[in-house]
């Protein structure tokens, strides 16, 4: 499958990997290539830059995001959420037809110092996305974890943990399941319309507590029933 992945941070790279690792062709797209691969000092995560990690991966096409969007079957949101309908709509996401797109970001606003959601409850970003593209798939999926766990869950707890998602469409939800076990996710929920997003978006703040607490990135939670 071809996978237009829009966004170059940790969790851009990371599905970058996992995709290209599962045989899907990938392109991976940026606002301004040229200037991405011109800075040399880490980002704001302290990753290396993204040009090293380009160096390593000379597989993996960098593209504008309307590159990035030409190309994808499956477009992946992996950019921060303040910027994610603008980075959808330059990936001509506007002209999509029934195609799927997996929205991995977060609604995350640190202006207040601490970590707060800058839709609200009644609201979740993977909505808005749906209705500023209407004639996209949107399934929310990925946006409850950390990047590195995204497509190898096996890194905790052998693998046995959950992953929920959602989305309006039935049959994109079932797809995104099937890709998710491509990548060894054995316990995927189905929590089925979008607005279950709210719940899932909401949920971050906890993850950050979670990770806070324990001083690792490296937490899921398992549902049991």
């Amino acid at each position: 499958m071809k996978v237009g992945i829009l966004g170059t941070g940790g969790v851009g790279r990371a599905l970058a990997e996992g995709f290209a690792a599962t045989g899907h062709d990938v392109v991976i797209g940026t606002r301004d290539v040229a200037g991405l691969l011109a800075r040399i000092e880490p980002d704001q995560m302290g990753r290396p830059p993204f040009s090293a990690w380009s160096s390593e991966h000379p597989e993996m096409r960098v593209a504008s995001f309307g590159e990035a969007g030409a190309h994808g079957d499956l477009l992946v949101n992996a950019t921060l959420g303040s910027g994610s309908i603008d980075a959808l709509r330059a990936a001509g996401a506007g002209d999509i037809d029934a195609r799927i797109v997996i929205d991995a970001s977060n609604a995350l606003d640190f202006s207040g110092g601490s970590a707060s959601l800058f839709v609200g409850l009644n609201d979740s970003l993977a909505e808005r996305i749906q209705r500023a593209f209407p004639a996209a798939r949107v399934v929310k999926a990925w946006n409850t974890m950390t990047a590195a766990l995204m497509t190898n869950p096996d890194l905790i707890a052998g693998g046995d943990h959950s992953i929920p998602i959602c989305g309006d469409d039935e049959d994109a939800r079932r797809e995104v399941a099937r890709l998710l076990e491509e990548f060894g996710w054995r316990d995927v929920v189905d929590l089925g319309d979008l607005t279950a997003a709210r719940a899932m978006e909401a949920y971050v703040l906890l993850w950050l507590r979670l990770y806070s607490t324990f001083d690792t990135p490296m937490v899921n939670v398992k549902v049991m029933r």
